[in-house]
């Protein structure tokens, strides 16, 4: 693996006072990650990102500040697998914390992560962060993920659109109904946090606006809803928790990675040139453009389900050529063209 950066990343968090490994990062997890190294970029697929991410599990401290250290050594063995994105749990400094500062504190402590040390990460890692604080506008609180870019600057923010009563009851206010979707050099990416899980809408408009990965930062694990909306919505999904596993979802509602007894952090790859199909009445054209590529693509067919994924495993072949050399279209483009019909003949 190139190691590039490694003294500077070490050097980084040593000199911020954080450790070089939280006691809790896992042993099984260390190994792996001398034993397994991924790729360099240079012989990555195109569209092939490594995405990170932490759980707070057995992470209990006295103050935000403390929280802030043991997650930035949590997620310091990431940096040897050159993510292309980390994901952090829902305003993470101040979870599993037992001196919780007054609001005013908490933006401020928020502020200084999102600029300091989070941001410093970012930059020495060359990586994006979604970074879930408290921000303030106008006197108002909302829960947020911050969108941090490899150069460590603020891309944008995504605020909970559902806050929980327990929130509004001490000040937070539900996020806009409308759902920002922030362009990431590798592809579209949006956010949902935590109890943003219990309403369809802003998962659907994700979808409708073409995110690819949807990131949901939480207090708790989510279980198989999470699995159904990645499913049903036909993106990845990608949690980070306060307790429980910390996930990484396919499209097709399957595990890729968890967290668990051995392990608090995971970092794994995703394929982003890769289309669902809905395969009747396409299913001839599927299969002649199978024998075409034939090891080049992979095809995978959900036969209960009436659908399946095409994916490119070639540098130089992309999914949005192959559909359109043989005229077919993604699922959301098959149902979208049938949903346009019905609505015709209903008026």
């Amino acid at each position: 693996m190139n190691r590039r950066g490694e003294t500077t990343r070490r050097n980084f968090v040593k000199g911020a006072g954080f450790g070089l490994l939280a006691p809790s990062a896992g042993l099984s997890q260390i190994a792996a990650a001398e034993a397994v190294r991924p790729k360099p970029k240079s012989e990555r697929l195109p569209r092939e990102v490594w995405v990170g991410s932490v759980s707070l599990e057995r992470l209990k401290v006295d103050t935000p500040g403390q929280m802030l250290s043991r997650v930035l050594s949590r997620i310091e063995p990431i940096a040897d697998f050159e993510p292309d994105i980390v994901c952090l749990p829902e305003v993470f400094p101040f979870m599993n914390v037992s001196k919780q500062p007054a609001m005013p504190e908490c933006l401020k402590i928020s502020a200084d992560a999102v600029a300091g040390p989070v941001a410093a990460y970012a930059q020495a890692n060359k990586c994006y962060v979604v970074c879930p604080v408290y921000t303030e506008e106008r006197g108002r609180y909302y829960n947020s993920a911050v969108i941090i870019d490899r150069a460590g600057k603020v891309q944008g923010e995504y605020r909970k659109r559902h806050p929980t009563t327990g929130e509004m009851e001490k000040g937070v206010m539900p996020g806009p109904l409308e759902v920002p979707v922030f362009d990431a050099d590798f592809g579209r990416i949006g956010v949902q946090i935590c109890f943003d899980v219990n309403w369809p809408a802003g998962w659907e408009q994700l979808g409708a606006r073409g995110a690819e990965i949807v990131f949901w930062p939480s207090a708790f694990a989510g279980g198989r809803m999470l699995n159904a909306r990645a499913c049903m919505n036909k993106y990845h999904v990608v949690t980070s928790t306060r307790q429980d596993p910390t996930r990484i979802i396919d499209v097709t509602g399957e595990e890729i990675a968890a967290t668990g007894r051995f392990g608090s952090w995971i970092c794994a790859p995703i394929n982003l040139d890769k289309a669902v199909v809905h395969f009747w009445p396409y299913d001839s054209r599927i299969e002649a453009l199978q024998a075409k590529y034939g090891r080049r693509i992979r095809v995978r067919i959900l036969h209960d389900e009436g659908w399946g994924i095409i994916e490119s495993r070639h540098p130089e072949i992309r999914i949005e050529q192959m559909l359109k050399e043989f005229d077919i279209p993604t699922h959301r483009q098959h149902i979208a063209k049938a949903h346009a019909m019905q609505e015709k003949l209903r008026r």
